[in-house]
C-alpha cells in the first residue's frame, strides 16, 4: 500500500539536502528547521563571550592580568578565526551531522578511515561533553556567587555547588527536549540577548565607576607574580581563559543535518561567529579593564568567581551587581542549552555507526519530540557524573575547561592534518576555499594546537598540591582508557568508520549503496529525492521512469 506524503517529516523542506546525506550514506531523521541566522546564534551562543570571559577571569587575573586578558584574547581569537576557516573549508564539502569525525574518515584513505574516525569521534565526544559540563559548572557556580553579593560571609561547600550544577543541567535538559521546536527562535534570541548585555554592561560599568585605570593600565600592564611561573610562560598559560571561551565554533557542525541548505549555511555560521565573538570580547574586556578594582580583593573570591563583586564594587550596590550578573546568568541559559543540543546530537551521529557501548539506544530519535533523546539523556548523565570529580578538587572546573579545550582542539586538528598529508585535494573545489593560503594557514594551525595540548594541561599557578592540581591529563587519559578499550572489545572487529564505500582521492564523487538505498523506502521527501537515492543505488545513470516509483 502506498504511503502518503503526509508522513514527512515537519520542517524538512530541502529534498537535495537529504539526497546529499543519503549518499554520504546516512538517513535523514532529523528535521531541518535551523536557519542560518539560527546555527551562528548557536555557536554564539556556546562561546557565550561575556560568560565565559568572567567565568575565567581568575585565570587571567593570576597569569599576567591585562595583557593576557586583552591581547591574548586578540591573539586566540585570530588563531580560532583561522581554524574556523579551516574547518569550514571542509564542512562545505561534507555536511552532515558526524563533523570532523566524518570528515576525518572522508579525507582518510580507505585502511586508515576507521582508526582516524574512531579517534577523532571520541576527541569531539568527549570534548562536546566536557565543554558543556564546563559551561554549566562554572554557571551553577556563578549563581551561588550571586548570594554573596549580599552576604559575603557565604562560602558554598561542596554539596551546594553540585547541587546547583545538577539543577543547570536538568533545567538545559528539560528545555531540549519540551522546547526542541522553539530551539530555532532561542538561538536566534541569544544574538540579540548577548549583544544587548554587552551594550548594558559597558555603559553602566563606565558611567558609574568612581574611579578608572590609566590608557597604560588596560593596554600595556604585565604581573605574573601571582602565578609562580616564569613570567613569560605565564602568558601563554593565561591563554587557556581565550581558547577556552572560543572553542565551541566547531561543534555546530553537528546541527548539519537540520539546516537547510548547510554546504553553504553552515561554513558561514562557523566563520561569522568567531569573527562576531572575537569583537563582542574586546568590547566587553576593556571596560571592565578601565574600572578593573584591586586584583587581589578579586582573587581572594572564594568560590574563583569574581565578576559578581567586580560588578557589585563598581556600580556601588549588591543590586546593581546583581542586576549585571543577571544579564551574564542570561547568556548562561543560552550556553548551556546550545551546548548540550550540539553534545547530544554528536553523540548521535557517533552512536549511529556504534563507537559507543549501547549505541543501539543512544542512536534512536524520538519521534515525538523529532530529537534523539536518548543521545540527550546520556549526555546530561556523564556530565552529571563528571561533576563528582569537584569532591576530590577545588580545581576541578580549570581541569574541566583544560579538557574541553584540548578535546574540541585537537578533534578540529585531526581533519586538518589529514587534509594536509593527503594534498588538499578534497577541498581544492570548495565553495568556501582557502585558496592559495590553505597550506600555510593548516599547518600554523596544527603546530598550534599541539602547543595548546601541552598549555592547557599546565596548572594555573605554581605551587601545586592535590587538591589545586589541574587534572585534565587525567580526565584525557580516562576517556582514553574507555575509548581503547571499547576499540578491543567491539571496535576492531565490527567498526568500520562512517560509510567510506571505496577507497577513493579526497573530493572524489563517489556512490554510496546500501544504507541510505535501503533507507529509501521512507517516503519522507518526495519524488526528487526517491529518484536520487534509487539512482544512487544502482551505480548508473540512468534515469527511466521506474526510479521514481513508489514502493507499494
Amino acid at each position: 500500500m502506498k504511503r502518503s506524503n503526509s508522513i514527512t517529516r515537519r520542517g524538512s523542506v530541502d529534498p537535495s539536502a537529504d539526497a546529499a546525506l543519503a549518499k554520504m550514506g546516512y538517513q535523514s531523521e532529523l528535521p531541518r528547521n535551523l536557519s542560518m541566522l539560527s546555527v551562528l546564534g548557536m555557536s554564539f551562543a556556546i562561546m557565550a563571550v561575556p560568560f565565559g570571559l568572567s567565568t575565567t577571569m581568575y585565570i587571567t587575573l593570576t597569569d599576567g592580568q591585562s595583557v593576557t586578558i586583552l591581547w591574548g584574547w586578540v591573539l586566540v581569537s585570530l588563531i580560532s578565526l583561522s581554524i574556523a576557516a579551516s574547518l569550514a573549508e571542509i564542512c562545505a564539502v561534507y555536511p552532515t551531522a558526524g563533523g570532523v569525525y566524518y570528515w576525518s574518515a572522508m579525507l582518510s584513505t580507505r585502511k586508515y578511515a576507521p582508526v582516524a574516525s574512531w579517534v577523532t569521534g571520541w576527541l569531539t565526544l568527549v570534548g562536546n561533553w566536557t565543554v558543556t559540563l564546563s559551561i554549566n559548572f562554572s554557571g551553577g557556580q556563578l549563581i551561588l556567587s550571586a548570594i554573596t553579593l549580599w552576604d559575603e560571609s557565604f562560602v558554598p561547600n561542596q554539596y551546594q555547588t553540585i547541587l546547583m550544577f545538577w539543577a543547570v543541567m536538568i533545567v538545559c535538559m528539560v528545555v531540549n527536549i519540551f522546547g526542541a521546536k522553539y530551539l530555532d527562535l532561542i538561538n536566534k534570541i541569544c544574538i540579540y540577548w548577548t549583544a544587548s548585555s554587552v551594550v548594558i554592561i559597558l555603559v553602566t560599568l563606565l558611567s558609574m565607576a568612581d574611579h578608572r585605570r590609566s590608557g597604560d593600565f588596560v593596554f600595556a600592564h604585565y604581573d605574573a607574580s601571582q602565578s609562580g611561573w616564569p613570567s613569560g610562560w605565564a602568558f601563554f598559560v593565561g591563554l587557556l581563559q581565550a581558547a577556552y571561551t572560543l572553542t565551541g565554533y566547531g561543534m555546530v557542525a553537528a546541527m548539519c543535518e537540520e539546516v537547510q541548505n548547510p554546504e553553504r549555511e553552515v561554513p558561514k555560521a562557523i566563520v561569522l561567529s568567531v569573527a562576531a565573538a572575537g569583537v563582542t570580547g574586546v568590547i566587553y574586556l576593556i571596560p571592565i579593564l578601565f574600572v578593573l578594582p584591586d586584583v587581589q580583593m578579586l582573587l581572594d573570591v572564594a568560590n574563583g568567581q569574581p565578576i559578581g563583586l567586580l560588578f557589585k564594587t563598581v556600580t556601588g550596590s549588591a543590586g546593581g551587581g546583581f542586576g549585571l550578573l543577571f544579564l551574564i546568568l542570561g547568556i548562561l541559559f543560552f550556553a548551556g542549552v546550545g551546548a548540550l543540543t550540539a553534545a547530544s546530537r554528536c553523540t548521535y551521529a557517533f552512536a549511529r555507526d556504534g563507537a559507543i557501548p549501547g549505541s543501539r539506544l543512544w542512536k534512536q530519535v524520538d519521534k515525538r519530540f523529532d530529537i534523539p533523546l536518548w543521545a540527550l539523556v546520556l549526555s546530561t548523565v556523564v556530565d552529571c557524573l563528571l561533576g563528582l570529580i569537584y569532591f576530590g578538587s577545588s580545581a576541578a572546573f580549570n581541569s574541566f575547561t583544560g579538557v574541553a579545550t584540548i578535546c574540541l582542539s585537537t578533534s578540529y586538528g585531526m581533519p586538518i592534518l589529514i587534509s594536509v598529508l593527503r594534498g588538499r585535494k578534497a577541498v581544492k573545489n570548495s565553495s568556501f576555499s582557502l585558496g592559495r593560503f590553505g597550506y600555510a594557514i593548516n599547518i600554523a594551525m596544527i603546530g598550534w594546537i599541539c602547543l595548546a595540548v601541552i598549555l592547557f594541561c599546565m596548572p594555573v599557578s605554581l605551587p601545586v598540591e592535590a587538591t589545586t592540581m589541574n587534572y585534565a591529563s587525567v580526565v584525557f587519559a580516562g576517556f582514553a582508557a574507555i575509548s581503547l578499550a571499547w576499540y578491543f572489545i567491539r571496535g576492531r572487529k565490527s567498526f568500520t568508520g562512517p560509510p567510506v564505500p571505496q577507497d577513493v582521492a579526497p573530493g572524489e564523487e563517489i556512490v554510496v549503496t546500501g544504507m541510505a538505498a535501503v533507507e529509501s523506502n521512507h517516503e519522507r521527501n518526495g519524488d526528487v529525492e526517491q529518484k536520487v537515492l534509487k539512482v544512487a543505488s544502482n551505480g548508473n545513470g540512468h534515469n527511466s521512469d521506474e526510479y521514481g516509483e513508489k514502493s507499494q
